[in-house]
């Protein structure tokens, strides 16, 4: 055997005079994308390569593939399995007892806090320590009710900072059970949605915790909000402030993307993670019922909860952070705690997701789109996003919630043509012969983010009303569409017009012009022969300078 020093490698390299062999990897998604084309070739009309919004400055459409985690999906929403079913009777007069102690304690605490709040005009100011002290009780029956869904014992680890080191708590969000332990366990201050004000009993208690309402779809809420976490973290005599940026539940095996209300304020943070460790029942208040949930902790013999308090993340730069930084710093911490994924997901996703599962789609998850990228890259919001789910469900998806070519053109009231088949082309990127709602949102958000696109609809406003009036008249605008789309009858131009006649009177006028194409912005490429005809000399030569 040579011997070898330790500075030697242990295998020797060796000079070959025969050149080396080089291997070609090809891209296994360009692969796969290849080899579906080959075997399924798209029809003709997704075959065309004309960009209609080239006019806009548009370079093209790039959908990212859609994401293979669900972060809503609870794994046990039915009782399943011989095991369970006789668990359940085995339980069922454990569960009746339990549901005693729930609706006691309940009500005990409810009357302690109606006690405690009882003439207590001040709520802008800390609670005084005789009304904190009466709350110790409803804090005491929060514990009782933890026991009564089965968490007889929790799994602790860590310990929580002092107040004055980090007055801000963030955390996953699981189930309804992490603000009741948090609840008990150190009596925050919580932000919350302000429709949690009128709900039974909780409502009560929870102003008791000096709650912070908040509208996560007006900015002026979100900005109320933030005054106040601000104002409350700073003052020691008022409790931590507690906040779930993810802003809703998940099954706890991603993390979704956060809300930055928590870290625009700047003070130091400390997160906290929830485990609910199961084998036969998962406890995530994702796509399940609050009854179903509840009876099932009712009927299981013990729950499983485990809570790690992890290392305060302070803000860099004395402060100065960019808050965005500070969030995402914060959640590589938890995520990397809890050992999953992250992804872009939000409380829109929940938002489109209900939408689907209302109108009975087979599979509702695959109409998420991971809103916080989206509001990201084109600004535009959840609720608007759902408004273009009721566009997209309009042109009735298949049980896998792709649309096909015919149905997109019965619900944007077009016929066969080669502008059709361009604005199809153009979404159908997969080259597939359909579209799914990720594309039609992407497409539709990328036109309408296009620097030009509202200089665009006036000029296209204005080109129609040749009469200069400021109205527009079924004849005006089928004479502009029609340079567009050639030979269209009068029954095609009156179904394309009812489109922008909102209210049935006959006439158009400039604003409903305007806001029926920001909720159609695909419609603008009908305009875009009118325009590029009219103002060819003046306008264009404008257009082209900006783009």
């Amino acid at each position: 055997m040579a011997s070898h020093d330790l500075e030697s490698p242990l295998l020797s390299s060796k000079i070959y005079d025969s050149p080396h062999l080089i291997l070609s990897v090809p891209d296994p998604d360009f692969s796969i994308q290849q080899s579906n084309n080959n075997h399924n070739p798209a029809p003709n009309h997704t075959t065309t390569s004309r960009n209609p919004f080239e006019f806009l400055g548009s370079d093209g459409l790039s959908v990212p593939a859609p994401s293979t985690l669900d972060p809503f999906k609870n794994d046990t929403p039915y009782i399943e399995g011989l095991y369970e079913l006789i668990k359940i009777v085995i339980c069922l007069p454990i569960a009746i007892v339990r549901l005693v102690l729930f609706g006691v304690c309940l009500a005990i605490g409810y009357v302690a806090t109606k006690i405690a709040l009882g003439g207590w005009k001040d709520m802008h100011n800390p609670m005084p320590k005789w009304r904190s002290r009466l709350m110790w009780v409803t804090r005491g029956c929060a514990r009782c009710i933890l026991f009564s869904f089965g968490y007889h014992w929790i799994k602790r680890k860590g310990k929580l900072a002092p107040r004055e080191i980090a007055p801000i708590v963030v955390s996953n969000h699981v189930s309804y059970i992490d603000p009741i332990f948090y609840f008990f366990e150190f009596f925050p201050t919580i932000v919350a949605a302000e429709s949690h004000d009128s709900m039974p009993f909780v409502g009560t208690i929870i102003r008791a915790m000096q709650v912070i309402y908040v509208n996560r779809f007006l900015p002026s809420s979100r900005k109320q909000a933030v005054d106040e976490i601000k104002r409350k973290a700073s003052c020691d005599k008022f409790p931590r402030v507690l906040l779930f940026p993810e802003g809703t539940t998940t099954n706890g095996k991603v993390l979704i993307s956060f809300q930055l209300g928590a870290f625009i304020p700047g003070y130091a943070i400390q997160p906290i993670i929830v485990r609910y460790p199961h084998v036969h029942f998962d406890q995530s208040w994702g796509d399940i019922s609050l009854g179903m949930l509840m009876f099932k902790m009712f009927t299981q013999f013990h729950n499983f909860m485990e809570v790690e308090y992890l290392p305060v993340v302070s803000t860099l730069d004395n402060g100065k952070e960019n808050p965005a930084h500070f969030a995402k710093r914060t959640s590589h911490a938890i995520a990397s705690a809890l050992n999953v994924a992250q992804t872009y997901h939000s409380y829109g996703d929940v938002m489109l997701l209900m939408k689907a599962s209302k109108s009975k789609q087979e599979k509702p998850s695959s109409y998420m789109v991971e809103m916080a990228k989206v509001e990201s890259l084109f600004h535009i919001n959840s609720l608007e996003a759902v408004d273009f789910l009721d566009k997209f469900l309009s042109m009735n998806p298949d049980a896998s919630g792709r649309v096909k070519f015919h149905d997109f053109l019965r619900a944007l009231r077009m016929r066969t043509c080669t502008l059709s088949e361009e604005l199809f082309g153009f979404l159908d990127v997969e080259k597939k012969g359909s579209i799914t709602f990720k594309q039609f949102l992407y497409g539709s958000a990328h036109v309408m983010k296009r620097p030009l696109f509202s200089q665009a609809c006036e000029l296209a406003f204005t080109e129609c009303d040749t009469g200069g009036h400021g109205l527009i008249s079924e004849q005006e605008l089928g004479d502009a569409i029609r340079l567009a789309i050639p030979n269209l009858d009068d029954d095609e131009i009156h179904e394309l017009f009812n489109i922008f006649d909102t209210d049935g009177d006959g006439i158009v006028s400039k604003n409903n012009f305007t806001s029926r194409l920001r909720q159609n912005p695909l419609l603008i490429a009908l305009f875009a022969p009118c325009l590029v005809h009219k103002y060819s000399s003046q306008v264009g030569h404008r257009i082209l300078e900006i783009v």
